[in-house]
Order: C-alpha cells, then sequence, then structure tokens
C-alpha cells in the first residue's frame, strides 16, 4: 500500500513486486545492481562514506548513524566481524520479520556491502528463537544467494569473498542489546557487557565488530545505487530517508507502514491505519513498544521523527506504535509492561533487578485494591532510584510506562485506591 508520501516502496519492496523474495524476481528488478556498483567502480572507503554522507541512522532504536559506526572500525585489522541484529524483541514490533521473510535478498544485499565496506568476511544473522518460521525463507535466499555467486568465494568474480551464518537466540529481550547479543553468540549468558571497549574495538571474540539492524542494512542498496542525495530527498534534515513504521493496538487497519522520517503521527493512525476499531477516541500511544514514554493526545499532532518525538517527550525506537483507545486502564497497562521488564531484567544489576521486582509488587498492591496514595508516590521513587543507575538501557526503559501512565493517567490508579 502507497500512500501520499511514498510513490513506492523502497524497503516493503514486497509490497509492489510479487514474489520478490525470489532470487530470479529481485534481479530482474534490480536486485544486486549496488552491490555490482560496489565491488566493480568503488572501493570499502567509498562505501562507507556514501552511507555516512546520506546520515543513515540505526533503525534499531538508538538512532545512531551507520556510517559512522562502520568508520570506527580500525584499519588494517583481521578478521572483521558484520553482526545482523535479527533480534526483534520489542513489543509491537514486526518490521524485521516481514523484511527478512518477504524481501530478503535486499537483507542480505545489504549485509554484504557492510561486509565489504568494514573489510569483514563473515557475517553473522542473529534472530529470535520465536523467528524459526521467518527463517525458512532467509535461509532459502541465502543458499540462492551462494549458488548465484553473490556469496562464498570471489563474489561476482572479484577478488572479495564472504560468507554468512545464521544463528537463533533463545527468545530473550536481553539479547537485543548489542553486547548482550554478541555474548549469546559466542555461547555465554545474555548479559550486557561494560563498554568500553565498544565493539567496533572489541566486538565477537574480541574482535572488531560492526553490529546493525536488520533494517538498517536494507537501506544500504538503494543508498549506495541512487547516491546519498537522492535518500536525503526524503525525510528531515536530521532524520533523513524511509523509515518502516509497525502499527498495532486498536486500530482498523494493522502493519507495517513505510513512510519518509517526518511524516505525521496522525496520518499513520487515522489515514492508514483507519483510526479505532470501536470508534472511539484514542487515549495514548506508545511509540517504541513499552520502551518509550506513551504519547498523550495533547502531542498526536508530532512528527515522526527523532528529534520531533524528543520534543514530545518521547522516543522514536523501533517505530512500533500501539494505539489505545478510551477503554484501556492505563494502571492496568502499565503493570503488563513492568511485568514484561522484569521477566526480561537479565539480573546482572541490582537497579534494573531489584527495581523492576519492586515496581511489579508495588503495582500488584495498588490493582489489587490494597495499596494507598503513598504507593503511588512510592512509584516513582523507585524509577528515580532506577534511572541513570542501570547497567543497560533494560532498566532505563522499564521506568517509561510508570513514569509516563501516572503523569498523564493518575486518575486511572487513584480509582485503586480505597485505603
Amino acid at each position: 500500500m502507497t500512500n501520499k508520501y511514498l510513490d513506492k516502496h523502497v524497503l516493503l519492496r514486497n509490497k509492489d513486486i510479487p514474489n520478490i523474495r525470489d532470487i530470479n524476481v529481485y534481479i530482474a528488478h534490480g536486485g544486486y545492481d549496488a552491490l555490482k556498483k560496489a565491488l566493480t567502480v568503488m572501493n570499502p572507503g567509498e562505501v562507507t562514506q556514501v552511507v555516512k554522507t546520506a546520515n543513515l541512522r540505526g533503525r534499531g532504536g538508538a538512532g545512531f548513524p551507520a556510517g559512522v559506526k562502520w568508520s570506527f572500525i580500525p584499519p588494517n585489522v583481521k578478521p572483521v566481524y558484520v553482526v545482523v541484529n535479527a533480534d526483534e524483541s520489542e513489543p509491537g514490533t514486526f518490521k524485521d520479520r516481514e523484511l527478512m521473510g518477504e524481501n530478503p535478498h535486499q537483507v542480505i544485499e545489504g549485509i554484504i556491502l557492510c561486509a565489504f565496506a568494514v573489510g569483514a568476511e563473515r557475517a553473522y544473522i542473529y534472530g529470535r528463537g520465536e523467528f524459526k518460521n521467518t527463517f525458512v525463507p532467509l535461509k532459502k535466499a541465502i543458499d540462492e544467494a551462494y549458488n548465484n555467486g553473490l556469496l562464498g568465494k570471489n563474489i561476482m568474480n572479484t577478488d572479495f569473498s564472504m560468507d554468512i551464518f545464521l544463528h537463533l537466540g533463545a527468545g530473550a529481550y536481553i539479547c537485543g542489546e548489542e553486547t548482550a547479543l554478541l555474548n549469546s553468540l559466542e555461547g555465554y549468558m545474555g548479559q550486557p557487557r561494560s563498554r568500553p571497549p565498544f565493539p567496533a574495538a572489541e566486538g565477537l571474540y574480541a574482535k572488531p565488530t560492526v553490529i546493525n539492524n536488520v533494517e538498517t542494512l536494507s537501506n544500504v542498496p538503494p543508498i549506495i545505487l541512487n547516491g546519498s542525495d537522492w535518500y536525503r530527498r526524503y525525510g528531515t534534515e536530521r532524520s533523513p530517508g524511509i523509515k518502516i513504521f509497525s502499527l498495532s493496538g486498536h486500530v482498523k487497519n494493522p502493519g507495517n507502514y513505510e513512510l519518509p522520517l517526518g511524516a505525521p503521527l496522525r496520518y499513520l493512525i487515522e489515514e492508514l491505519g483507519g483510526g479505532t476499531m470501536s470508534g472511539l477516541p484514542i487515549k495514548g500511544i506508545l511509540p517504541a513498544g513499552a520502551s518509550a514514554p506513551m504519547i498523550p493526545p495533547e502531542h498526536f499532532d508530532v512528527m515522526m521523527d527523532y528529534e520531533s518525538m524528543a520534543e514530545a517527550n518521547t522516543t522514536l525506537g523501533s517505530a512500533s506504535f500501539i494505539v489505545m483507545d478510551e477503554t484501556v486502564d492505563m494502571a492496568w497497562a502499565a503493570e503488563k509492561m513492568v511485568h514484561f521488564f522484569k521477566h526480561e531484567s537479565c539480573g546482572k544489576c541490582s537497579p534494573c533487578r531489584e527495581g523492576n521486582y519492586w515496581l511489579e509488587q508495588v503495582m500488584h498492591r495498588i490493582r489489587s485494591g490494597k495499596g494507598t496514595s503513598f504507593d503511588i508516590d512510592l512509584l516513582t521513587k523507585i524509577t528515580h532510584q532506577m534511572t541513570d543507575n542501570c547497567f543497560c538501557p533494560l532498566g532505563e526503559f522499564a521506568v517509561n510506562p510508570i513514569n509516563a501512565t501516572i503523569k498523564h493517567f493518575r486518575s486511572d490508579y487513584e480509582k485503586y485506591i480505597t485505603l
């Protein structure tokens, strides 16, 4: 489905081209032309520079520029690894699954281009254990790439060679954090590492490593093929390019929608999403699954880019928008999200381990009718103790459901207070 902001899909090309997951169809529509261009008329530094000039920002959540990350890899050091973060575990996020399942060759081409740019000969795709069915077409596409001389030795009859390996984790949310992912990939417990050193210096097997999200790398082929100026025609000055927005919750038309960064939130929700199924007004929107502060009605006109979302006191993150209409009890929703973070905490640091435990305990006390008004304030005191004190972003994310719902929907808590 196209829209008034985009005449054709750049990433979700499967919506325009039937069976593009087949290598012959992909090649017939310009597939691997970017790789051919890179291998024949460009050098690795030029590929990195084009991505850097395009200001492709990481689509995993943090928004760090991909080209800058690539440039951190030290020169003349071997081996270098590329690790693809396909551990799509944020609630409400399902864009990477569609890319890997329906347009896998664009993902593969992006991985190869990244490997060429940073001098890597091995790439590992780390996916969730629940993605087993998604990995079937992805594995088929990788096999097709090998059979057509696009992976393995002397790709496209050049002196560049590389291999791609698939690895399924065990479904741990913490392994979406890049250093926890590396530990899991090496066979250790999925817990985050202390930084520095950063992965660009000591990553997988203590070697220089680039870690990028699936959607990030899927942007690379069209950037290399069409140039950075073409890419920057979309989006905003500081948030250029195309983004996939996963829409779910109380909407008529849930799904993945591709839009330029900076498109209006109302357009996504009302025009593409069709509004709420019930016809009732929207009470709140989660813009990045459970990780980002909820958007209240006064900010529904926000533009969906990194800077505008920050001005609305939230974050774009993975752009998984969950819509909740007026029937939703926000205290109930917050309790569900707190339970999620408590369950997924790796337990490495006490602010996250203990903080999430007590947030769940106090939330349960309030929702069971045994709490007092002091307990609502106690929740914010616990989140204050957690903020800026956790080892990794998981604990920092966990405070957002509590803080945002108390700030905007305190009455949903107060109705449980009887003591």
